[in-house]
């Protein structure tokens, strides 16, 4: 089942839903034919796009609205605050193309900062799937649930195969270990499977951690992990600021613990556009190179 035959099964079941868009149909494409007046595209106008969805949930509808995830965090982000944040409407907000997915795009649809924004409103809840498998598997939970929620859209697939059981706010245990426990989310996950594979090869032992959803965050899992293993690695396509190496920042000081801590993430800075394969490589985000970057700072 693909991400528009699982949408196109939730909205023609149930009145409420309507899908929304500014102008992003790629993943998409068939649902005007099939929905009908349950489709609206506002064009490229991501404020009215969010102002639209929200009137209609005001209306006892649930948008489900689709967007260049870097133009619907920044652009529409007063919008987000103000209208979904402040007045807790159910809208969700499926970010396209978010972190390194935008490859070749450049800084201004580079959204690496999208998971800082979205969570310092307070009720908008994140998702972030690490694969196409992971968005489908918890797709149905996150539209239904009553809370506003920002979706970092991903259809790539990692070939995976994820737990069915799926719960908002809980993370996936890959595997478990007690020499390096990763914790990582989205398209990290794959990259982050493969170094975990390849620091197993080398005798280590490996605790994988996909999040799943960053807010709510599952933070006995950090702590556990945090407790159990000598050295803890955070990875993740976000700035070091505002994202999971922040969050588990936060989650440490709360309970009073420490931990030895390697973040793999973007320091301050936008990464190098290329097609993505090219982009990794010189960001040093492949398997191959995250397993090298952990080995040297273990």
């Amino acid at each position: 089942m693909t991400y528009e035959d699982l949408l196109k099964e939730i909205v023609l079941n149930d009145d409420r839903y309507i899908v929304m868009t500014a102008e992003n149909r790629t993943d998409i494409k068939n649902l005007p034919l099939v929905l009908g007046d349950k489709f609206i595209d506002t064009g490229i106008t991501e404020q009215t796009l969010i102002g639209s969805a929200c009137g209609l949930a005001l209306r006892s509808r649930v948008p489900i609205v689709h967007a260049f995830a870097s133009f619907l965090t920044m652009r529409a982000f007063e919008f987000i605050r103000t209208d979904i944040g402040i007045a807790n409407l159910p809208v969700k907000m499926i970010g396209i193309s978010p972190g390194i997915l935008s490859g070749p795009l450049g800084p201004a649809h580079q959204a690496i900062e999208d998971v800082s924004l979205m969570r310092g409103i307070p009720n908008i809840n994140i998702f972030c799937p690490a694969d196409i498998q992971d968005l489908l598997i918890g797709l149905r939970a996150v539209i239904e649930s009553a809370n506003p929620f920002y979706i970092r859209y991903i259809n790539e697939n990692s070939e995976y195969l994820h737990s069915q059981e799926f719960e908002i706010g809980k993370a996936e245990l890959i595997s478990d270990g007690d020499d390096i426990g990763m914790l990582t989310y989205g398209y990290m996950f794959r990259h982050s499977l493969q170094a975990k594979e390849i620091l197993e090869s080398k005798g280590y032992s490996i605790r994988l951690i996909n999040m799943r959803t960053l807010k709510p965050i599952d933070e006995k899992i950090i702590l556990d992990t945090a407790r159990k293993c000598k050295t803890l690695v955070i990875i993740e396509d976000h700035f070091i600021t505002g994202g999971l190496y922040s969050i588990t920042a936060e989650i440490f000081l709360k309970n009073q613990i420490t931990a030895k801590v390697i973040p793999i993430c973007f320091n301050n800075k936008w990464f190098k556009p290329a097609l993505l394969d090219l982009t990794l490589e010189y960001e040093e985000l492949t398997g191959e190179k995250i397993a090298g970057r952990i080995l040297s700072g273990v």
